[in-house]
């Protein structure tokens, strides 16, 4: 037919072009091929739905496989934990043993069913419904940290039981929380939830030294957790979290929101009615008392030991069940020596059979100068009987802060020759308060600040202050080590402000080490069982001062014990000895301090009234009058530090540094010289320069600063490498190249090889080289807690 070639009325709107030109067809068509315009480039609904399927499978998949391969550990060595000991210099004789966990393992079928329903509600509402995780917990808390929030977690109760009970340690990674997920979920699968409720119940910390739910009820109410009531059950669930910070003792109003919480919720899950609730009474706790590992004079080192730590990161939870093998800078020799000569203060035996009276506080501190380690420290007979640790009690610092006023002026070029009024009573300018008196009213004439630092003379000092300014003095005591707040006032001088012992030994050290200062400290090094280091407390040194003027402030205080107020108990000690009497008003405190080129020590008293708190009068004994600086201070100082010199280390006699004369025009002369002819005399020759100089001894195992700092002082040139060690801690040295002794020219250079820790091995085995990230509150990184 004639029309049956006419093109059809229908026509297509889109042309399709040929897939391929030589008919291959693409597994992906994209972009469309037989399209033009937009649509070639939209993908076609069965390459949506197809990619869609392709991604679910391929995550189901991933998933699969990880679940797979996700092992479940055997349970952590936490069941077996090794508490932390603490040991004297020589890392071998211990001073004590921190309380390790105390724990009592119960079976959750004696508990009440409301204890596990408390720490349900108060942990992880959907525990007896989830299947490990939360989705939506998960979802929350990634949208939450996504946006900018603060930084959440979405741990349920079966994933902080992995990580209590299995792995050890707290996860915050990411890909940590997603491994902990998946060990959950297996989890779940084998265990049923009694089991990981009570396994979790028996495991976490609850505070006060005590693990699992038994040993806390114990601890806070006096009775097995089977005893428990239901107001117990949820105080104890809600202080989960931040245990130390949510004690009832420490903070009742917190403890008793939390407790309030938890009953709410409690009605809301269905655990108890609402009549229940209302019956509930905030549950009283009983008073918690310390282990008796911090009994007698030890208790103070511990103490102070644990409060390093928490200072530098090591919570409660770590030192207590950690295993930590701490060596301390504590010599025990010393130590031991400091405890004997209290002991003879009080027995009488210093003053002729007559003992002080039982209510005097003593603080005993020796400081090693050339690293800041404390070698020796007397805080109290007995730690339990008195938690106040008298060796690091602030009180009033009387002349002792005069050696501090006394650099501040020789910072500024006031020679000691200067001469002031040293009559009493003076009024001067600008001085906050009445007229200025010396004690006993003494009256010295016109007098140099030597013999105003023998003889302590008051007027002097607040003269000198006002001329240097108070801020200066202030500034110099914290610079060197006082730690409490100094005042800005004209009478700081004269000590009104508080200082603790420990810091005024340090501060005392920076002199002695010529103006070179380090940080006080007690723990060398914390150390994991593993090997690796926790901690280390040894610092670099800063300059404070420069030496010449930490030479002549050294050269004054020299005189207070060979001319002054200390001469009585000290010179018989027949050495290099400078120190400093102190005594504050009314006589409530008094001390000594003194020091020799390589080693400081501060002498405390004070006195608490029968109340066992009031600051009162010492009362004096043994045939003085009254108790100053340089009564029996000084002859408890001269008692302890004669046995102190009998050891090895300190036996020998050393020199401080010559005179310097800071701001001197002439050289000072002791005695008068007579008057001669001047002639001219020929110049005198030049010494000649040493051929060799030795190289230092004793780098190895010090920091790189210090070590080059004593290289350069002997005229040497420090070349440093690093290198990886294994045994050697980062940034101190393994070895010094010539060695040390050598006799080299001078200006030789010295190659020092300064540890970088270990080498990073490739693919490590997975181990706690860094204390677990502390599970407390946000913010408190001493006190442990148990959040997800």
């Amino acid at each position: 037919m004639a029309g049956s070639n006419r093109p059809s009325s229908r026509s297509t709107t889109v042309r399709r072009i040929p897939a391929d030109p030589r008919g291959r067809r693409r597994l992906i068509d994209y972009p469309r091929r037989g399209y033009t315009g937009i649509r070639r480039w939209l993908p076609s609904w069965r390459f949506v739905v197809g990619s869609i399927t392709a991604f679910i499978f391929l995550c189901l998949g991933v998933g699969v496989a990880a679940y797979a391969l996700t092992d479940i550990p055997a349970p952590d060595d936490f069941a077996e934990e090794q508490t932390s000991t603490a040991y004297f210099s020589d890392g071998t004789t211990p001073i004590g043993t921190f309380p390790g966990p105390n724990r009592n393992l119960i079976d959750y079928e004696s508990l009440p069913a409301y204890v596990g329903q408390a720490v349900v509600s108060s942990e992880d509402r959907t525990f007896f419904e989830n299947s490990g995780v939360s989705i939506t917990g998960i979802g929350r808390a990634l949208l939450n940290n996504i946006t900018g929030g603060e930084t959440q977690g979405a741990s349920t109760l079966t994933q902080q039981y992995v990580e209590r009970y299995y792995v050890g340690q707290t996860t915050t990674s990411y890909l940590g929380k997603a491994q902990e997920a998946l060990r959950a979920i297996k989890i779940s699968q084998t265990e049923t939830k009694e089991q990981i409720l009570g396994r979790y119940l028996n495991t976490i910390y609850f505070g006060r030294d005590s693990y699992g739910i038994d040993a806390a009820s114990i601890a806070y109410f006096g009775h097995p957790s089977a005893e428990m009531t239901v107001s117990e059950a949820a105080l104890l669930a809600g202080i989960i979290p931040s245990p130390n910070n949510w004690d009832p003792a420490v903070s009742p109003e917190k403890a008793e929101q939390r407790w309030n919480r938890v009953l709410n919720l409690m009605v809301e899950d269905g655990y108890i009615t609402q009549a229940d609730r209302d019956a509930q009474v905030f549950p009283t706790v009983v008073e918690f008392s310390r282990s008796d590992t911090y009994g007698g004079t030890n208790g103070y080192l511990l103490q102070y030991v644990k409060s390093e730590l928490n200072a530098n990161g090591i919570s409660d939870e770590q030192i207590s069940s950690g295993g930590l093998a701490i060596t301390t800078t504590v010599d025990a020799s010393a130590q031991q020596m400091a405890v004997d000569a209290v002991g003879r203060l009080r027995s009488g035996e210093l003053s002729d059979g007559e003992q002080p009276s039982a209510n005097l506080k003593v603080g005993v501190v020796t400081t090693d100068p050339a690293s800041g380690g404390i070698v020796a420290m007397y805080g109290g007979d007995d730690f339990l009987a008195d938690q106040y640790n008298r060796a690091t009690y602030a009180v009033q610092a009387g002349s002792t802060f005069k050696p501090f006023t006394l650099i501040a002026a020789l910072k500024e070029g006031i020679p000691l020759t200067s001469r002031f009024n040293g009559n009493s009573p003076r009024t001067i300018d600008g001085w906050d308060g009445n007229a200025v008196n010396n004690f006993g009213g003494t009256s010295y004439g016109n007098i140099d600040l030597i013999k105003a630092t023998a003889q302590s003379v008051n007027t002097v000092y607040a003269e000198l202050n006002l001329e240097v300014g108070p801020d200066q003095t202030a500034q110099v005591a914290t610079d060197s080590g006082i730690t409490t707040p100094v005042s800005s006032v004209a009478s700081n001088v004269l000590g009104v402000d508080d200082v603790k012992p420990v810091d005024m030994a340090n501060a005392y050290a920076t002199i002695a080490a010529q103006g070179q200062h380090h940080k006080t400290y007690m723990v060398r090094q914390a150390v994991y069982p593993d090997g690796s280091v926790a901690y280390s407390g040894e610092n670099q040194a800063t300059t404070i001062y420069d030496a010449n003027v930490a030479a002549d402030a050294t050269y004054a205080m020299t005189q207070v014990v060979q001319q002054g107020s200390g001469k009585t108990w000290i010179k018989p000690l027949d050495r290099e000895i400078a120190g400093k009497t102190g005594t504050s008003n009314d006589n409530k405190s008094a001390w000594f301090m003194g020091f020799t080129p390589n080693v400081a020590t501060a002498v405390a008293f004070s006195q608490v009234g029968d109340n066992g708190a009031d600051r009162v009068t010492i009362d004096p004994w043994g045939g003085v009058k009254e108790i100053t600086g340089s009564t029996w201070p000084a002859a408890l100082w001269a008692s302890y530090m004669e046995q102190l010199f009998t050891l090895p280390q300190y036996a020998e006699e050393l020199s401080f540094p010559d005179r310097a004369n800071v701001g001197a025009t002439t050289k000072p002369t002791s005695t008068p010289e007579p008057t001669q002819e001047v002639t001219e005399a020929p110049a005198p020759e030049e010494p000649a320069a040493p051929t060799t100089v030795a190289v230092p001894t004793g780098l190895e195992g010090r920091l790189s600063g210090d070590a080059e700092a004593a290289l350069v002082n002997a005229g040497l040139v420090p070349q440093v490498t690093q290198q990886s060690s294994p045994n050697v801690a980062s940034g101190y040295v393994i070895s010094v190249s010539p060695g040390g002794g050598a006799q080299v020219a001078p200006g030789s250079a010295v190659t020092v090889v300064v540890s970088t820790g270990p080498a990073v091995q490739p693919n490590p085995a997975p181990t706690q080289t860094q204390p677990p990230a502390d599970p407390g509150a946000a913010g408190d990184p001493a006190n442990p807690g148990n959040g997800g």
